[in-house]
């Protein structure tokens, strides 16, 4: 059963482009008016292990920007988190195919970060690990250009819950 308001952010290890999407989008629906502020976004990865550290580059992608994760540690996405979701949104289509191929019945509820971005827009999110910091930094400006299209995504969804 879906927990009004879960959002889950996934990616493969929940150590880089996960903890950072969790920070975005949570730090975006913080500006909007009830229920969406209210909202919590959590994140967790497909092959993550639980308790890893965020990867420091993810860290200082998002302090230039404002925002700490640096207490953040992985955890595996779990069956019960999926049910739990309201959505779920994947970085990249192998992550929803690892999903939908693992869990029956096939949730719906899977979506790509960068789905609800126009036609012409790439919507998958490459993965920046162990690369330069300039590699983290344009993974958190494909999720910051998707916010807008994701908070309108989630606004229709908070109205059908009515």
């Amino acid at each position: 059963m879906a927990t009004p308001g879960l959002i889950v952010t996934v990616c493969t290890a929940n150590i880089c482009r996960s903890p950072m999407a969790q920070a975005l989008l949570q730090h975006a629906l913080r500006a909007q008016p009830e229920p969406l502020k209210s909202w919590q976004v959590v994140s967790a990865g497909v092959a993550a292990r639980p308790g890893d550290k965020v990867s420091e580059n993810s860290v200082q992608a998002l302090k230039k920007v404002g925002l700490d994760i640096s207490g953040h540690t992985s955890q595996p996405l779990s069956r019960e988190l999926i049910e739990r979701a309201q959505a779920v949104f994947c970085m990249t289509e192998s992550h929803r195919a690892m999903i939908q191929f693992t869990i029956n019945p096939v949730p719906r509820n899977i979506y790509l970060f960068r789905e609800f971005m126009p036609r012409a827009a790439g919507k998958e999110i490459p993965d920046p690990y162990g690369g330069a910091l300039h590699h983290y930094e344009a993974c958190r400006d494909e999720m910051v250009e998707a916010i807008p299209s994701l908070v309108e995504f989630l606004k229709t969804l908070a109205k059908d819950r009515k």
